[in-house]
């Protein structure tokens, strides 16, 4: 199908061919046939690179050209909403009948910016939205185009209900709402399109042909029955298979199960990668290298992917920051590193193909079983879909390390039907949060109207009448046993905690646990490491990583130190290694300190802080809900200590932007300790302290006349 000839206004078409777009993909064309440009809701179901993003921008071109309500782009990560934010932005050059104008959000759940009532086209993650909806946001009303990427996820434990909840409610809007879902392969995906009230559009096709295949000792066999061989090293055979394609001229990516097994499989390439790169490709790869030791603190972790990247491999997985993974992902996608090691969430997250896909192993370890289990074949799928870079290769290939199974593995992985999307809305947590929220929405509700409300969920229609009542007899139970809820006659409505609760987007269990704490807090007394305490412990804050043999030792003592803070009596057993990564960093540990010590990385201690951060927050308001507003003396300086790794003296300085921990700490001993001191100071000896140097000592001078 031309572009050219589609149903769509001439400044539309220019702009498509202008991106290099001339003729459609199958499942784009099987789209325009279904129905997309005349309004008709879809869910479409194909392979990864398959053409998605394209139908997701038609849909949008057609609405711009018609309507003047709101266009929402759900997206399941912050990652994959910023790369759409970026591709979209794009739109706001087109001269439609209502201009776009671009918007992303994806995060500060209390707060709606502003921006997103004046742009017409939002780009949100599920969170996000949800959150808008719960805030009784009026723009919602204008909503005529829903883009879903990622429907699948419906049936993830963690982000599957937040999901469902949203369709559920935004699919009963008065506008009626397109609404385009956009989903891997699932073996169910007549039953969501069903439940979305779409069209299905399925269709398995891939731009780049895409070949399975198992690995046994030296032999790999595909799905289609031949075989090839594959030469054996000391490496093993996961690097051994990525080598192979290195040396054909394709790149690898390796999946690996843990953090330090992706570091160990890139070490193991290194060497033997390297003896492939042409002259300019190591020119390039030495200035990413200085780039990552330039830009980052020089622990273990960084050392290693520095050098690693010199010999054209690297390593990504959550331990990395932000800056080395973008600048890993930025090399890969050029074609300058040839082989990436990376745990299975690169898989969920950005588009890093490559034309060779190896599965070191079929295994996950999981955390709440404790033991290795093998991934759903959803999953696997997910991950083999990599394989293969439009545009660079002419085939694509995804090969699972076997342990002298190969026939089973290529029966149930390469030939199983991916399973179908399951709903977990109706299970205890999830039901709980989203029971309060629905209350909160629609005060005086009653609870017929509830059941009616979760009998149109995707889990509402898995299950029967009578199981998803009894759920949520329990949800009510639960909410109004503490206080979240109030029943008045046969209607309920949130009482100030339960919409507090609900506008912060914090799980009841949560706020309930904060709230109780709170009593404990004697008037005038520090809670600092109370308080810390209480934000790693509660099941909301991540990443919590457990303690070590050898950190007993150190809470110990640390428990023993700050014992007059705390809120309730604990035990080392009581904390976790995150407990004692913030504690260190708010003492102004370095990351190499906390990396060489705790082991704690620095994309896990970004993490750490945000996810504190907010936290602090949410109990900030939560103390002041209860009339413990003399709490806020500790807490707001507490979270300012959380986002910026410093002492309480410091707090004054940090207010200056360019003035982070160490120019603080530099500036601090010289005697300059509040930003009134600095200002008296002359620029030329503010430029001589800790290497500050002119640039800057005019820079923070000049902004220290503007805070107040």
């Amino acid at each position: 199908m031309n572009i050219k000839k589609l149903a769509l206004c001439k400044p539309a078409i220019e702009f498509l061919l202008s991106q290099g777009f001339e003729k459609l993909y199958p499942p784009q064309a099987d789209s325009i046939k279904s129905g997309l440009l005349d309004g008709q809701s879809l869910l479409v179901s194909a392979p990864t690179a398959s053409g998605k993003t394209l139908i997701a921008t038609l849909a949008m071109l057609r609405f711009l050209s018609e309507n003047s309500g709101k266009i929402i782009y759900l997206s399941p990560l912050r990652a994959l909403a910023a790369e759409k934010f970026t591709e979209f932005k794009k739109l706001e050059q087109v001269n439609l009948a209502n201009r776009a104008r671009v918007a992303i959000s994806t995060g500060d759940f209390e707060n709606i910016a502003k921006n997103l009532e004046k742009s017409n086209v939002l780009v949100l993650t599920n969170e996000k939205m949800d959150s808008i909806i719960r805030h009784g946001t009026e723009w919602v009303d204008d909503i005529g185009l829903v883009i879903s990427d990622e429907v699948h996820l419906i049936g993830d434990e963690n982000r599957g209900p937040t999901l469902e909840m949203i369709l559920t409610q935004l699919k009963q809007l008065d506008t009626n709402p397109q609404i385009v879902g956009l989903s891997a392969t699932i073996s169910n995906s007549d039953e969501i399109a069903d439940w979305l009230g779409c069209k299905l559009v399925k269709n398995d096709w891939r731009p780049v042909p895409l070949s399975e295949g198992v690995c046994d000792g030296d032999t790999v066999t595909m799905g289609d029955g031949d075989t090839f061989e594959v030469k054996q090293s000391l490496r093993g055979t996961p690097i051994d298979l990525g080598l192979q394609s290195v040396k054909q001229g394709g790149q690898s990516l390796v999946f690996a199960g843990t953090r330090p097994r992706s570091k160990s499989l890139a070490t193991k390439a290194a060497d033997v990668v390297s003896k492939t790169l042409k002259k300019s490709e190591t020119v390039k790869l030495a200035t990413i290298s200085g780039r990552l030791l330039r830009e980052n603190e020089h622990t273990e972790m960084v050392k290693t992917l520095a050098e690693l990247v010199k010999k054209g491999v690297a390593f990504h997985h959550a331990g990395l920051n932000q800056n080395c993974r973008e600048t890993i992902e930025t090399a890969f996608r050029s074609g300058t590193i040839k082989l990436l090691s990376s745990t299975p969430t690169l898989a969920a997250g950005v588009n890093l193909p490559a034309r060779r896909v190896v599965i070191s192993s079929i295994h996950r370890y999981d955390i709440k079983a404790g033991v290795n289990v093998p991934i759903s074949v959803l999953e696997y799928k997910q991950l083999c879909g990599r394989a293969g870079r439009p545009q660079y290769d002419k085939f694509g290939e995804s090969i699972i390390v076997g342990n002298g199974n190969s026939e089973e593995l290529i029966d149930y992985y390469i030939h199983g039907e991916p399973e179908p999307i399951e709903s977990k809305i109706t299970d205890d947590k999830p039901l709980k949060t989203h029971v309060l929220s629905l209350i909160v929405t629609h005060p005086g509700i009653k609870k017929e109207e509830i059941l009616e409300f979760f009998l149109q969920t995707l889990g509402g229609q898995q299950s029967s009448k009578a199981t998803t009542k009894f759920a949520i007899d329990v949800s009510l139970r639960f909410l109004s046993n503490k206080s979240l809820i109030i029943k008045k006659g046969k209607r309920h409505a949130a009482t100030s905690f339960g919409k507090m609760t609900s506008m912060l987007y914090i799980d009841p269990e949560t706020a309930v646990y904060f709230r109780d704490s709170i009593q404990n807090a004697i008037k005038g007394k520090n809670h600092s490491f109370g308080f810390l305490h209480l934000i790693t412990s509660c099941e909301e804050f991540f990443p919590k990583i457990s303690l070590r043999q050898k950190d007993y030792d150190n809470i110990t003592k640390m428990i023993e130190d700050n014992a007059s803070q705390m809120l309730e009596s604990i035990t080392e057993y009581d904390c976790s290694r995150s407990l004692l990564a913030l504690k260190y960093w708010i003492d102004e540990s370095t990351e190499l300190y906390i990396s060489d010590n705790l082991g704690v990385e620095s994309g896990d201690m970004h993490r750490m802080t945000e996810n504190a951060k907010w936290l602090g927050y949410c109990l900030q308001k939560i103390s002041k809900l209860e009339g413990r507003a003399d709490l806020f003396d500790e807490l707001v300086p507490l979270g300012r200590r959380v986002v910026s790794g410093v002492g309480a003296e410091l707090l004054d300085l940090v207010r200056i932007k360019g003035i982070g921990r160490i120019r603080a700490r530099a500036l601090f001993k010289y005697g300059i300790t509040d930003i009134s001191t600095l200002r008296k100071t002359p620029e030329v000896k503010i430029a001589k302290i800790g290497k500050i140097g002119t640039t800057i000592a005019h820079k923070i001078k000049a902004e220290s006349q503007r805070v107040r």
